[in-house]
């Protein structure tokens, strides 16, 4: 029982944690040491009009990447506009986001440092 109990509370953390991310509950300031948030463009012409299939198949891809490279690099959620998407990632560095890009077969058009995230809430909370 107690040998459950220890692989069952790390991987129920690890849940609860991923739900959190899922969630938009990340911002860059709270992250862990080391790890950094990334927002990608993508340049693809014609993405407004692909079926739910095309990116479902493009969502799979991209999550068979992401298990072949590890824990260090999560992918939040992304948005889709008529012609570019933009990706959110948490990883420890530029190159893996970069790697997964090309692992996936998806363009890479920029790749930038989120430092922090503001809201229409930010204008009434405190400023620090």
């Amino acid at each position: 029982m107690k040998f459950s109990k220890f692989i069952l509370v790390p991987i129920l953390s690890w849940f609860v944690a991923g739900a959190a991310l899922a969630a938009g509950d990340v911002k860059p300031e709270s992250l862990p040491k080391g790890q950094h948030m990334y927002v990608i463009e993508r340049d693809m012409p014609g993405l407004g009009k692909l079926t739910g299939t095309d990116l479902k198949a493009a969502s799979q891809k991209s999550c068979s990447v992401l298990q072949h490279l590890g824990p260090d690099i999560q992918w939040l959620h992304s948005y889709v506009t008529g012609d570019k998407m933009y990706c959110v990632y948490l990883a420890p560095n530029i190159e893996l986001v970069r790697e997964h890009a090309k692992q996936g077969g998806f363009p890479a058009t920029a790749v930038n440092e989120v430092t922090t995230i503001i809201s229409p809430d930010t204008a009434t909370e405190p400023a620090r």
